[in-house]
């Protein structure tokens, strides 16, 4: 029912904030832009954005499917360079694990930009190892893992590519929305929205709550950012998220909070080998990497 053209369509429209400007990214008219929009609209039942809205809004649903639209496109990107090209050379070829659920939707730029500089390569990106990514990584299974939290070892070496902030995030009609900081005795007893990772691996506990001997009530688990968001604007719990996962929440009532007077920072590295064969591809994508964190920071 959903098609890839439609996918690719919506992130035009976000791009470029209106159906001009998205049916040129797209190389249509804006006549057949919006044929394939009310077709799709037609399929689902629902309108995907709210007319005649400047800037363009995208409503409940188009935002579900926006949202679906930026975790997918960039593993297609990734699978159809790998089929376009076959299996190559192993030096060629660069296996890629996250220790992330929301870093997905900031990569597409890093992948469009390796493809540009490295023709030849091969990327695979994968969530598989979420839980065990060091030890694939060790074992050769991956080649880079991005992750916040290192293991010290002599067979595997860490670059610091940036750090980003973690905050609280709450309704506007919570009973902590009034505070200029969250401390961890704030949090006592609260409702927790996360993404499905265990608790104890989630920074806001390993280093907000867990030193201060701070339990919360309850989490609840999510698998997508804005049903997440969401779920906050209407009170059924609050979260700490990137601030770059943040951003999703564009007309919601929603506020974000720092936790700590100066804030949670947290680092994230890139991983990898220190026998790799593929160094050179590993350490383009590494710079990439720290480039896309640079404009993260810009925008936050």
């Amino acid at each position: 029912m959903i098609e890839l053209r439609h996918l690719r369509t919506l992130m035009a429209l976000k791009e470029s904030g209106s159906l001009a400007g998205a049916a040129k990214k797209r190389f249509v008219t804006q006549s057949a832009l919006s044929h394939q929009i009310k077709e799709l609209e037609t399929r689902i039942n629902s309108a995907i954005f709210v007319r005649k809205s400047k800037p363009l809004s995208f409503t409940h649903e188009g935002a579900r499917l926006l949202n679906l639209a930026e975790e997918i496109l960039p593993k297609v990107i990734a699978t159809e360079s790998v089929l376009k090209r076959g299996l190559e050379e192993q030096d060629q070829h660069l296996k890629l694990g996250i220790e992330c659920h929301s870093c997905f939707r900031w990569l597409m730029p890093v992948i469009e930009a390796f493809k540009q500089q490295a023709p030849d390569a091969q990327i695979d990106i994968s969530s598989r190892h979420l839980f065990d990514s060091l030890n694939a990584l060790e074992s050769g299974a991956l080649d880079i893992v991005l992750t916040s939290d290192p293991v010290p070892g002599h067979a595997i070496a860490y670059q610091h590519l940036f750090d980003f902030e973690v905050k609280l995030v709450v309704s506007n009609d919570h009973e902590l929305a009034a505070q200029a900081f969250i401390s961890p005795a704030h949090l006592a007893k609260q409702t927790l929205l996360t993404y499905p990772v265990p608790l104890n691996r989630l920074d806001i506990y390993k280093h907000f709550l867990e030193p201060a001997g701070i339990e919360i009530g309850q989490q609840k688990q999510c698998d997508l950012t804005s049903m997440l968001l969401q779920r906050v604007a209407c009170n059924d719990g609050i979260a700490a998220l990137p601030t770059w996962s943040i951003k999703e929440s564009q007309g919601l009532s929603l506020k974000a909070i720092k936790l700590g007077a100066d804030g949670l920072k947290r680092p994230l590295f890139g991983a990898y080998r220190r026998d790799a064969t593929n160094a050179n591809l590993i350490q383009k994508w590494l710079e990439l990497v720290a480039q896309e964190g640079l404009t993260l920071q810009r925008i936050n």
